[in-house]
């Protein structure tokens, strides 16, 4: 028997429940890893309330797709990993089908990556869906370069603190926004050029001012909802406005016929999209190991929760104060 999160119902933090769980044998293509830290993602809490993408097909529901372990057992079929191997899990399936909050989870092998040597168990559950989503978006759809500039809602989040990562790596320049100023020299310390305190400040003056008229080439937003129409206006031309989450809850307009029909490149975008790919995959990996081995990039951990306190670690996912990402350990 295995300790598993599990929720019954649709609702808040309440509603998740540890329980012991028959976990069974991998099966082809499936590994077996013991878990000794996860990543929370908002995708989780989107989901435990009835509020993601997918809905939750069947109770009871499983949770978590982000993980980092060692490898027990594996299934027919699996090559390139061996038990006793140091590994994380990615974003790489849907939680209708397995979940990475328990002891031990059954995943399928395509989810799971090398864990860099040096990577703890705590920094390899925090620092892959981050840079793989700003990777995959900015760098493998985008083409981001040096040069261009980057502006980032949500910048506090585990992903925009990797965009803001992301950025200087490859010579770009990253503008950070947040709400009001308490995270503002949080963001400067981490690397942001400019933050933008949007309780404050104009955006689209700001941006305007700070790339001197040219707009940015990108605008990497988690938000969405009505503030679109004022990032479209400061996308330079042929630049890409990319909507990878949808945290305001709030119905996003095209801002592309509010504005009088402008050259505006604007997309959705999933981590999915990279983790499902083996191609783009294997070379996000090659790109964030890299980045991982220079300290270029390194893992940016808020708080550190026990899997007994589940339910609190979404609460405090819920309340939006955390600046990187939060994690949760098993003891055992």
């Amino acid at each position: 028997m295995v300790r598993t999160v599990r929720f019954h119902e649709l609702g808040g933090p309440d509603v998740l429940r540890l329980e012991d769980v028959e976990i069974g044998a991998p099966g082809p293509g499936e590994v077996l890893i013991r878990v000794d830290a996860i990543g929370l993602n908002r995708a989780e809490v989107l989901f435990r309330s009835g509020h993601y993408i997918q809905p939750v097909k069947e109770f009871p529901a499983r949770l978590g797709t982000e993980a980092a372990g060692v490898i027990e057992a594996v299934g027919t079929d699996v090559t390139g990993f061996g038990t006793g191997e140091p590994v994380s899990v990615v974003p790489a399936f849907s939680m209708n089908d397995y979940g990475v909050y328990a002891e031990r989870a059954i995943v399928p092998a395509a989810a799971v990556v090398h864990r860099p040597e040096g990577l703890d168990a705590i920094g390899g559950a925090a620092v892959w869906m981050p840079y793989l989503t700003a990777y995959g978006a900015l760098v493998e759809v985008g083409g981001m370069r040096a040069g261009d500039t980057v502006v980032l809602t949500a910048a506090s989040s585990s992903v925009g603190l990797a965009a803001i990562r992301l950025a200087h790596r490859v010579g770009a320049v990253p503008v950070a926004t947040t709400r009001t100023g308490a995270k503002k020299d949080a963001l400067l310390k981490a690397g942001a050029a400019d933050v933008i305190v949007t309780a404050e400040e104009d955006i689209v003056d700001r941006v305007l001012a700070l790339t001197r008229g040219r707009g940015a080439e990108f605008v990497f937003d988690a938000v969405a909802g009505p503030g679109v129409l004022d990032l479209a206006k400061v996308v330079a031309p042929g630049g890409t406005l990319f909507e990878y989450g949808a945290v305001s809850g709030e119905e996003t307009p095209y801002p592309g016929f509010a504005l009088g029909m402008p050259a505006l490149n604007m997309r959705t975008y999933t981590v999915h999209e990279t983790t499902t790919d083996p191609e783009r995959l294997r070379r996000a990996a090659a790109f964030v190991s890299s980045g991982l081995r220079s300290g270029a990039f390194e893992p940016v951990v808020d708080r550190v929760f026990d899997l007994d306190d589940i339910a609190e670690a979404h609460r405090y996912m819920e309340a939006g104060a955390q600046v990187g990402k939060i994690v949760v350990t098993v003891r055992r």
